[in-house]
C-alpha cells in the first residue's frame, strides 16, 4: 500500500486503530430482518520472505491446503500493496494478498483464523501476519 496517496494513510490508520483497540470494545451490530450476526476476518500476507518471494504456486497451494478446508463455505483473496514496520524497526514494502472470510462468530472458526496465520508465517518464514477481525451483518 503506497503511503503516498492519502486515502491509504486512512486506512492504514483505521486498521491499525481497530486492531489496537480490541475486540470487546466493538458491539456486535444490531442486524436487520433477513440479517445475520457474524464475524468479518481480513487477514494480510506480506509476499517477501527471506531469499525471495512467495511465488503463485506456492500462494495458491497454500490457499488450497491451508484456507479451503478450514473455510469451505467461501472465502476471498486478492492482491495488494503493503508497507509496515518490522520488528527490526525498518519500513518494508512488498506484495500481499488480503484474505476476506465472513464466518460464524464460534471457537472453531475462531481457531481457523488463527491457524491459517500461523501457518503462513511457519511456512514462508514471515515474522506477522495482519488480521482485522470486525462484528458484522451477512446476508445473501
Amino acid at each position: 500500500m503506497s503511503l503516498s496517496r492519502p486515502g491509504n494513510v486512512i486506512v492504514i490508520a483505521l486498521a491499525l486503530a481497530f486492531s489496537l483497540a480490541g475486540c470487546a470494545a466493538i458491539p456486535a451490530p444490531a442486524c436487520a430482518d433477513g440479517e445475520q450476526a457474524a464475524i468479518g476476518d481480513l487477514l494480510y500476507f506480506g509476499m517477501a520472505k527471506p531469499g525471495g518471494t512467495v511465488s503463485e504456486a506456492e500462494w495458491d497451494a497454500f490457499v488450497q491446503a491451508s484456507v479451503a478446508p478450514r473455510f469451505p463455505n467461501g472465502f476471498a483473496v486478492w492482491p495488494a500493496a503493503g508497507q509496515w514496520r518490522g520488528a527490526d524497526g525498518k519500513a518494508v514494502s512488498e506484495a500481499t494478498r488480503v484474505l476476506s472470510v465472513v464466518h460464524a462468530p464460534d471457537e472453531h472458526s475462531e481457531a481457523a483464523a488463527r491457524a491459517i496465520a500461523s501457518e503462513f508465517k511457519t511456512r514462508f518464514r514471515q515474522e506477522a501476519v495482519l488480521r482485522v477481525r470486525s462484528h458484522v451483518c451477512m446476508s445473501f
